[in-house]
């Protein structure tokens, strides 16, 4: 079973060279720290920044240089700055190659549900419905269960939705799914982790074929 750093790591496997990639609050932030350092990513913010590197080292930080989750970042050489609607620009443009995001509840269909519970105080939904709007590809990186025990891998979203039938790829900390047409498909599982214990934690249909492999982190 993976920690949300594990998430992270599997996830930056997926990230290739020459990328601009959109990296969501929570466990999408960390997803910047593990990337190959053979290849060459620009990490692009939807509060004004392309070119974000890994997070600072403590005593490093500078207060005026963050994310969008307020999270203090650092910039790799050649950094841009910009203002909000050039940012939403670039992601309505269809200019980000990757789009990673957390999530509360994904659906079998690729529905994603990410911004609200309803009865909590929430200041709006930021950027996430432009993203999931505009992106091609969309990996979401989440918890497999709630604290409850509950799966987020459903039949159907309850919380209000973010966007539909947009979500690609989805790493947990259990397993690597894939959104197909006939529900979601079971591609890797965690270290030990069983198909069965996968299983048990998925709501929505799940579809196993043949021999699934063990996920390798290999960064």
């Amino acid at each position: 079973m993976l920690d949300k750093f594990g998430i992270a790591k599997r996830i930056a496997q997926e990230v290739k060279d020459g990328y601009y990639v959109n990296l969501g609050i929570g466990i999408p932030t960390l997803v910047a720290n593990f990337v190959r350092t053979d290849i060459e990513v620009e990490f692009q913010s939807e509060n004004g920044i392309l070119g974000m590197g890994p997070f600072p080292f403590k005593g490093e930080e500078d207060a005026d240089l963050i994310n969008a989750g307020k999270q203090t970042i650092t910039a790799l050489p050649g950094a841009s700055y910009f203002d909000s609607a050039t940012s939403f620009s670039m992601i309505r443009g269809q200019h980000v190659d990757l789009t990673i995001l957390g999530a509360m509840e994904v659906a079998e269909n690729g529905d994603i549900a990410n911004w609200k519970i309803p009865g909590r105080m929430v200041k709006g939904m930021g950027g996430a419905m432009d993203l999931v709007a505009s992106a091609e590809n969309i990996i979401v990186a989440m918890m497999h269960t709630n604290k409850a025990g509950q799966s987020k891998l459903l039949k159907r979203c309850s919380l209000p939705l973010t966007g539909v039938g947009c979500v690609k790829k989805i790493v947990t900390n259990l397993a690597v799914i894939e959104v197909t047409n006939n529900g979601f498909k079971l591609l890797e599982r965690a270290p030990g982790v069983s198909v069965d214990d996968i299983k048990a934690a998925t709501e929505g249909s799940l579809i196993t074929e043949g021999n699934i492999p063990e996920m390798v982190l290999t960064i």
